[in-house]
């Protein structure tokens, strides 16, 4: 495992539509931080209760079952992402429409502790892979949703959608 400390990505290294996720991920080794989410994210979401896990905040949103499987979702494509451009392959991906996503994976009707599984499971798998990267393998970059973004982006992209959905379970969901 390499040790390199992770810091944060300048505006250079992606597009403005992750400039909010990057924003709001503290300063800090991104390998760090995102154990750190990893911890949280699971006291908070074991707290609930069944019956919370099938909150919406309003008609037409998605319970906080589905939150979960979409930070799931999205985080498995974004460290894949990571893979491809830390290897240097510079194929370019395409984007994915997250809400085509929500009703196939019928989160609701997962057991809420499969899909906590789930997540640390692919939190772990994300912080193993991360760690494997060198500095060069950190710096890569390649174009993904029609923008480029470098390896050490995705990991904050990674951090930031992550802690933007826990923010709106505990300001929407949980008030």
């Amino acid at each position: 495992m390499f040790q390199a400390v992770v810091s944060r990505p300048d505006s250079s290294e992606y597009g403005e539509h992750y400039a909010e996720y990057v924003r709001i991920v503290r300063d800090g080794d991104i390998r760090k931080t995102l154990l750190s989410q990893l911890e949280d994210t699971l006291v908070t979401l074991r707290a609930l209760t069944p019956e919370q896990t099938f909150l919406r905040y309003a008609a037409g949103k998605w319970s906080i079952r589905e939150v979960l499987g979409h930070i799931i979702d999205a985080e498995r494509i974004f460290a894949y992402r990571a893979l491809r451009f830390a290897r240097n392959d510079q194929t370019p991906l395409h984007g994915f429409e997250q809400d085509g996503y929500i009703a196939p994976a019928r989160f609701d009707e997962r057991p809420f502790e499969n899909l906590l599984e789930e997540f640390e499971t692919v939190r772990r798998c994300t912080l193993l892979l991360l760690g494997g990267f060198d500095e060069a393998a950190w710096q890569r970059r390649g174009v993904a949703s029609g923008a480029e973004i470098t390896v050490r982006a995705l990991a904050y992209v990674i951090a930031g959608h992550e802690l933007h959905h826990m923010n709106i379970v505990r300001q929407r969901y949980l008030k």
